[in-house]
């Protein structure tokens, strides 16, 4: 499900042993890239279907990543480079003897070039949500950054950017400059510009052009439109994750040249660590050597594919297993679904079934029209066989059987297969299944299916699932509508609204609502499925209040369900269904909706769950992720729940965050995250996630998430101040959001192992603070961080162990010795809660400590971390180390002192001409009452 950690149930001796004969092209099939001597092989680069065809989009991709490669191989010191690569043609695109996909798709590359989708702006940038040291998800280019050459100017040449967001994707670094935070104060009390290395110079430039760095700021506050602009000529040459663009720049920051004090997201995400340390503590520098001489590496060699016809093979499990639990009675009702509605127009689909023998059922028959759809229907199977042994490898040989009747070979179909038996034999067939070029999703029911099936997903891409043996669980629907022909053209997809089921008591309702929001509507269908003879009594009710009833859908009794389709475009919002169950006994009754896009010029609110691994360990806990978004924009303040569910136990509820603390690593990015650990028995767990948003609350987010490439707004050169064209925000488009939304998909399936069969004590410690932050307020320093749990993320934890030091190294390699803060009066919060605790800094100011990095007693900084603790004496992972600035130097003058001065200057003398003024007023007053007393006394005289 996702790049990186997956790591399937453990492999027989048998299947490792035809590993070992394989060729490294079929070794590496599925496994995505790969560092073999030095070279990167399998990077896969995908244009999006909806990409205008430009017959110069091609030529600029292969002249990016030949000079990155170079580029690359300089600046990791020799030691790697790109081999080779695959560039993914869309189907829409004129055929030119491109070779034929494999297993390769859109949603499985490394490197999209996609649009915005109506918005403008054109930042490269990588996809984070792991954190420090973990891989991302994809690089982003957009057609007009490729094509458009007057954007070198603000970005630099394409392949320095490349390497940019190559280290954000496979080293899992993070960027040096903060556009929010141009600007910090540092321990010494200086404005520094946040950059990496401090050794790149440039000039402050305010609204009427150079000015000296104090008019930057006023009052502790950076004036706006004051920016810094970088001389084009410089020595530095650290650092690529700062600014590629310059052409001394040639390398990453290291421990000399990197500045920890900076206020940028490699500092806060890696705990002040230089991006080449985290890079060189990568698996690809600890499993190679730098290579020996001094020729540069062969430039990289490209494949250009392109898919031809989508071809779908359902290969299904008909052996007596399938009687047990509905199985049969699910796998028609969901299978027909796919057919009826799931799968695309124009795709070729066959059908096979197995026992302990294969049997092609229906031989491919492309989809132009519902009659194609309706006569596949009509070839799934009706019963199942007397026979309990079942034969995996003999399926898909059938399978593979009718596709090559198409093209001659299996490249770039599908195989939806689903079993519910075990196969001792089914490593038999992995070599030809490496060697197809197919993809092959697998559906495990039940808790006898063959132990190793999902390793036919992963060595082939595919997605796995599991339906547990739960007559209410509608894991089987919402397995085969996750599965999308994988272009990644959403405008033809469907998306699933709606996933329910239930008991149901005699004479007893199933009533609901769900929300069809206006980016959806078009090919709108509900299904109704049940257990018993005869449909419930149905009655469904528009957002008009129009009704439709059980007369108004198709039933098929065999399979037990009623479908309703919504012909144009379904009316936006609340659409009410009841289902009465009208028989005598208790029955599962499912709802399950789909919809697709409404316009082709807005894309409309996704999902994509997965976990981070595909298999654990107890008691190592499962990182649930839902990547939620409206194109590219993350949404946010959505109500995120996952439902886990195993074989035997109740389904598990978990709300997914996306506040950058606990599991989630990022703020605002629109992925939320979860940990999971509640594992009740070993074996698989199925995940879905239902995704719920208010109208109310504010949806989209300001900016498209991940780790951009910096836009050099321009340089000095030559003296001379040259700007260029101002970079294209990718803005917040406001919509009207009358309806809220709703969202349902499938995460697929986990494997658990070493689960206690027993009450075990507590094993799970609270998790690892992300966030702390610290910040001195005249003599005391203030922390602040998200609250974890006494087990990871839930729950409330027992006590905090803080510690300080004025040594980055000493409170990172050594945390135990650091000097320990009095925290007895700070009691933990409930997870999920902000925490504010304030110090002393008095001891710190003063107090002596061995420095092992050669730092002097006079330290301006000290570094702080922390760690929770439960009931139990469990410690969390340190923390991030934050850091505070603690002294001011004796023969400095501070910015903000020099501007107290001042202040208190004015106001003296201010204070001063007041006091002379009420002088002059009084005594101008007494005189003259004096003179009006003496001239009263002569008139009394006179008189």
């Amino acid at each position: 499900m996702t790049h990186g950690d997956s790591a399937g149930p453990v492999c027989s001796l048998k299947f490792v042993t035809l590993l070992v004969v394989l060729g490294p092209e079929l070794l590496f099939l599925g496994a995505g890239v790969q560092l073999q001597e030095n070279g990167y092989n399998g990077l896969l680069v995908a244009i999006n279907p909806q990409v205008s065809e430009d017959q110069n989009l091609i030529p600029n991709i292969k002249e990016m990543i030949t000079e990155a490669s170079y580029y690359l191989f300089n600046a990791t010191k020799r030691r790697v480079f790109f081999r080779n690569i695959k560039i993914l043609i869309p189907a829409t695109w004129k055929a030119n003897n491109y070779s034929k996909v494999k297993q390769e798709s859109y949603e499985k590359a490394n490197v999209i070039v996609t649009d915005w989708y109506g918005a403008h702006g054109d930042d490269p940038y990588t996809l984070q949500y792991r954190g420090c040291g973990k891989e991302g998800k994809y690089i982003h280019f957009t057609p007009n950054f490729l094509l458009n050459d007057d954007l070198t100017a603000g970005y630099g040449s394409r392949g320095r950017v490349f390497v940019h967001e190559w280290a954000h994707l496979r080293w899992g670094v993070f960027d040096e400059y903060n556009n929010e935070k141009p600007f910090y104060i540092n321990g010494q009390n200086q404005i520094k510009v946040t950059r990496c290395s401090s050794d790149i110079t440039g000039i402050f430039l305010c609204e009427r052009g150079p000015c000296p760095q104090e008019n930057c700021i006023i009052s502790k506050i950076f004036k706006e439109g004051c920016m810094f602009i970088y001389n084009s000529t410089q020595n530095a040459t650290a650092s690529i994750m700062f600014m590629q663009s310059l052409s001394s720049v040639v390398e990453f920051c290291n421990a000399s040249t990197h500045t920890q004090e900076a206020p940028n997201l490699q500092n806060q995400m890696c705990s002040l660590r230089s991006t080449w340390d985290v890079i060189t503590d990568s698996d690809d520098f600890n499993n190679s050597f730098p290579m020996k001489g001094t020729e540069l590496p062969p430039p990289p060699t490209f494949s250009l594919l392109q898919a031809g016809d989508k071809v779908v093979c359902l290969v299904l499990d008909v052996s007596s297993k399938m009687a047990k639990a509905d199985r049969l009675l699910q796998l028609q009702q969901a299978a027909e679904f796919y057919l009826m509605q799931i799968v695309e127009i124009h795709t070729f689909v066959g059908i096979a079934s197995f026992n302990s023998k294969g049997t092609i059922r229906a031989q491919l028959h492309q989809i132009n029209n519902d009659d194609d759809r309706k006569l596949l229907v009509s070839y799934l199977p009706a019963t199942v066989s007397a026979e309990a042994e079942t034969s995996v490898c003999s399926g898909l040989k059938k399978g593979f059987e009718m596709v090559e009747k198409l093209n001659g070979k299996a490249f770039s179909s599908v195989m939806i297969l689903v079993t519910s038996g075990d196969d001792e034999h089914v490593t038999n067939c992995f070599l030809t299944v490496l060697s197809s070029g197919s993809t092959i999703h697998t559906i495990a029911l039940g808790s006898s299916a063959v132990k190793n099936l999902e390793e036919l997903s992963h060595l082939t891409g595919g997605l796995k699932f599991f339906v547990p043996d739960k007559s209410n669980s509608n894991s089987m629907l919402d397995a085969f509508s996750r599965i999308s022909s994988g272009s990644g053209d959403i405008f033809q997809q469907h998306i699933q609204l709606e996933s329910i089921g239930e008991y149901v008591k005699p004479h007893h309702q199933l009533k609901n609502t769900v929300t069809v929001d206006h980016s959806v509507g078009n090919d709108t269908t509900f299904l109704v499925t049940w257990q018993t003879s005869g449909p419930p009594e149905i009655v469904l009710f528009d957002p008009n209040g129009r009704k439709y009833y059980t007369d108004d859908f198709t039933t098929n009794l065999a399979f037990r369900t009623a479908r309703l389709w919504i012909p144009g475009t379904a009316k936006p919002g609340l659409w009410t269904y009841t289902l009465n169950n009208t028989h005598h006994s208790p029955q599962a009754l499912k709802v399950t909706v789909t919809s697709g896009a409404s316009r082709s010029a807005m894309p409309p609110a996704t999902v994509e769950a997965f976990v981070e691994r595909d298999s654990t360990h107890f008691p190592h806990p499962v990182t649930i992720y839902a990547i939620v978004r409206k194109g590219f924009y993350p949404i946010l303040n959505a109500t995120v729940t996952a439902t886990i569910e195993s074989e035997t136990a109740d389904p598990v509820t978990l709300k997914l965050f996306d506040d950058g603390a606990g599991a989630d690593v990022i703020k605002n990015d629109g992925i939320y995250s979860r940990y999971f650990f509640s594992f009740a028995v070993n074996g698989r767990y199925s995940l879905k996630v239902h995704v719920n948003h208010s109208p109310s609350i504010s949806a989209l987010a300001h900016s498209i998430p991940g780790s951009h490439a910096m836009y050099v707004p321009g340089y000095i050169t030559n003296g001379n101040i040259q700007m260029n064209a101002p970079r294209k925000l990718v803005g917040r488009r406001e919509e009207e959001q009358k309806w809220g939304f709703s969202r349902i998909s499938s995460g697929g399936s986990f494997f658990v192992l070493g689960v206690p069969a027993d009450p075990h004590p507590d094993v799970f410690p609270p998790c690892k603070i992300i966030d702390l932050e610290a910040v001195k307020v005249e003599e005391e320093v203030t922390l602040s961080w998200t609250a974890p749990g006494e087990d990871f993320d839930q729950g409330q934890a027992n006590s905090y162990e803080i510690r300080v030091s004025k040594s980055l190294q000493n409170i990172q390699d050594d945390f135990n010795n650091a000097i320990l803060v009095n925290t007895s009066k700070l009691n933990p919060q409930q997870a999920g809660t902000k925490e504010i605790f304030t110090f002393s800094s008095e001891f710190f100011t003063n107090g002596p400590e061995h420095q092992s990095d050669g730092e002097t007693q006079k330290s301006h900084r000290i570094y702080v971390a922390i760690r929770a603790v439960d009931r139990n004496f469990l410690k969390s992972a340190v923390s991030n180390v934050a850091q505070a600035s603690l002294l001011i130097p004796p023969n400095s003058t501070p910015v903000f002192a020099r501007d107290y001065l001042i202040l208190k200057g004015v106001l003296t003398a201010m204070g001063f001409i007041g006091i002379i003024c009420l002088t002059i007023v009084v005594t101008h007053c007494v005189l003259n009452r004096k003179k009006r007393a003496d001239k009263k006394e002569n008139e009394t005289k006179l008189l």
